[in-house]
Parts: C-alpha cells; structure tokens; sequence
C-alpha cells in the first residue's frame, strides 16, 4: 500500500469520484409537482368555499337589516304600509326573489324576509352554523329566511 499524500487524498476525497445518475432526481421533480398542484387545488377550493360563505353571509346580513327596517317602521301605524311596500322593492333588488311579510299573533309581530338560495350556495344541512328556523314558518326547499320578533 502506497502512503504517498497524493494517493491519500484520491481516496478519501469524495469529489473525485464520479458517480452514476439513475434517474431518481426525475421522480423527486415529479413527486413535487405533484405535491405542488394538490396543494393548489386544496387552496382553491377553501377560497371558493370561503367566497361562498361570505355570499351567503351576505344574504342573511341584508335580510336581516331589512327585517330590522320593517320592523322599526310598523312602530308608526300610518308609515307602516307605505314602509313594507318600500322595503318589499328593496328586497327584491338586494336579495334574489326577495319577499317581505309582516304576521302578528298574540299581541307578538314578526317582520319575515325570505328569500330563493342560489344554485351554487351550500345546502341547509351543509352549512356550519345553520340558522334557527324562520320563526315556525314552513319555508319553502331552496329558500332561506330570517325572521324578526318585535313588539307594537
């Protein structure tokens, strides 16, 4: 065995010795290609997830402040039909076949504001924080409602 310090230095050297590519790094791209577009599908379907619950919350927050609006206008009797039917037309420009109806039972109103769910709004037993029901209502399959207590 030679000890010269030139021999020495080829063996232990590593970046002198040639070595044979075997095709892994072009399965390791592909694995992260991969990896890369289910991620990206994953975000794009919790944006669209998220763009539609913030439709929907939307919807609700406008049938709500109508409902606030009719309920705060039947406390003066002689404003109140022209209020509805005001409020009737607002709601059907700011919500899709948007209805506005007042019922009063026992002394008790409720100022009711229904409206049609869209097509590619998730379905009532879909959503999280599903609302309560309108009030006892029979709400027609499709269509959403928020329902507002109040007294004369």
């Amino acid at each position: 065995m030679n000890l010269h310090p030139s021999n020495l230095w080829v063996r232990v050297c590593p970046a002198t010795r040639t070595t044979r590519q075997r095709g892994s790094s072009l399965i390791e791209v592909m694995l992260a290609v991969t990896l890369m577009a289910v991620t990206a599908l994953g975000v794009i379907a919790g944006q669209l997830w998220t763009a539609r619950e913030a439709r929907a919350m939307a919807m609700r927050e406008y049938a709500a402040w109508i409902a606030d609006s009719v309920a705060e206008a039947m406390r003066e009797p002689a404003a109140g039909d022209s209020a509805i039917r005001q409020w009737r037309a607002r709601a059907t420009v700011l919500l899709p076949h948007g209805e506005v109806s007042v019922e009063e039972s026992g002394g008790v109103s409720a100022a009711r504001v229904t409206w049609t769910a869209l097509r590619d709004m998730p379905g009532a037993d879909d959503v999280i924080d599903k609302p309560a029901s309108c009030g006892g209502a029979d709400v027609p399959a499709g269509s959403s409602c928020v329902a507002l207590a109040f007294a004369k």
